[in-house]
């Protein structure tokens, strides 16, 4: 009876919402079911972060609309966290600008720099929303391959009739979904390719401090020149377990921080103060947090390589983010064989063709679950393993 829009018809089907759908269905039919799909921290957000939320909570003056561009005792904490992490200097009220979750600014951005028919330059495989905030700009994302043999990395030799017409390059390390991870030359190469051809940089950098074997990532803000180029994206979903409080900031470029702002005065009314108050405990949390949780995913990495291994799998152990990326058996798809774990072993794993044409061939498996959890998913594998 009503059609959608030409914007809303060409978005991809949301990967995640079809995976929850077959979850969802197999969980009414009384299947125990594992669940290795959305990234979903199965740690509960720390104590004191809580705690913090609950006394802001109270006080009444929390209740009332938060200013648009977040308090400005939450901004100096991000200021303050980018400092100690990185050495990066950013002023928190031109460079810093609170969001309601790392998503909503990423899939927001290109409103406010992409005109129909502007390029984006996307990595395939990649997080969904950077394609979809293309599309619903009305930009055209242009994909940039993301292949094994190239380390995961896309290549920027790009036709110069697309980078003519370019507006945005997205790039994502530690990455989801491959879990690659990218040197400090590789930044440096982006701000060189960024200033050449006057594009914009939109770095997400969601998973910098889930990290193993001695591993740091380093932030696209550190590179010279990048703060000329660039904005960057963090998010407190995955460093504090806290995905459902939706918070998390953009940082860099202050021309740019003010174009997204201005898009979000017109769409929304800033983050919960209370939950802005509750981001600063988060930020000035211990360090042994971030140890411990980064020791917790390796020895659930370690245990379902080594599993994996013992299968026939060939699998490299990522450095970075809580995802193992592996390739599926020889003449199976990539949604053929989510459908064969979900039928054969009540595992759920996520097809790598929803990240994009370049992913196909691959799944992604998340280390969200407790080991005992993984350690009977590598047993209910050794029953139906195709290897």
């Amino acid at each position: 009876m009503f059609r959608l829009s030409k914007k809303l018809q060409n978005l991809p089907p949301y990967l995640f919402i079809e995976i929850d759908k077959a979850k969802r269905k197999a969980y009414a039919q009384g299947r125990d079911i594992i669940d290795l799909g959305v990234g979903d921290p199965d740690q509960p957000t720390p104590n004191h972060i809580i705690e913090k939320l609950y006394q802001a909570a109270k006080d009444p003056a929390t209740h009332r609309y938060s200013l648009d561009q977040g308090l400005p005792v939450f901004r100096q904490a991000i200021a303050n966290w980018y400092r100690w992490r990185f050495g990066v200097e950013l002023d928190p009220e031109r460079e810093i600008l609170p969001l309601i979750g790392s998503k909503e600014g990423i899939a927001h951005f290109p409103l406010a720099f992409l005109n129909n028919g502007d390029y984006a330059l996307v990595p395939d495989p990649c997080y969904p929303p950077y394609k979809g905030g293309t599309i619903l700009a009305g930009g055209r994302p242009y994909s940039l391959p993301l292949l094994q043999t190239n380390a995961f990395l896309p290549d920027l030799k790009i036709p110069l009739n697309i980078r003519r017409r370019s507006r945005i390059i997205f790039i994502n390390y530690p990455n989801n979904p491959t879990a690659a991870t990218a040197p400090k030359e590789f930044y440096r190469r982006v701000v060189d390719f960024a200033l050449k051809n006057k594009i914009i940089v939109v770095s997400d950098l969601a998973y910098s401090e889930i990290t193993y074997d001695g591993y740091t990532a380093p932030s696209f803000l550190e590179i010279e020149g990048a703060k000329k180029v660039g904005i960057e994206f963090h998010s407190l979903s995955k460093t504090y377990n806290m995905t459902g409080w939706r918070l998390g900031w953009a940082s860099g470029n202050a021309d740019l921080i003010s174009a997204l702002a201005k898009v979000k005065s017109n769409i929304d009314s800033g983050v919960f103060c209370a939950i802005q108050l509750a981001g600063i405990a988060a930020l000035s949390s211990p360090r042994e947090h971030l140890e411990n949780m980064s020791r917790i995913y390796q020895e659930r990495r370690d245990l379902v390589v080594s599993g994996l291994k013992s299968l026939g799998w060939e699998v490299e152990p990522p450095k970075a983010t809580f995802y193992i990326w592996l390739r599926v058996p020889k003449k199976m798809s990539s949604l053929g064989f989510a459908k064969l774990l979900l039928d054969k072993a009540n595992i759920i794993v996520t097809p790598g063709v929803g990240f994009g044409k370049y992913a196909e061939g691959f799944i992604r498996i998340a280390l969200t679950v407790s080991k005992e959890r993984l350690q009977e998913a590598i047993e209910r594998l050794k029953k139906c393993s195709p290897f």
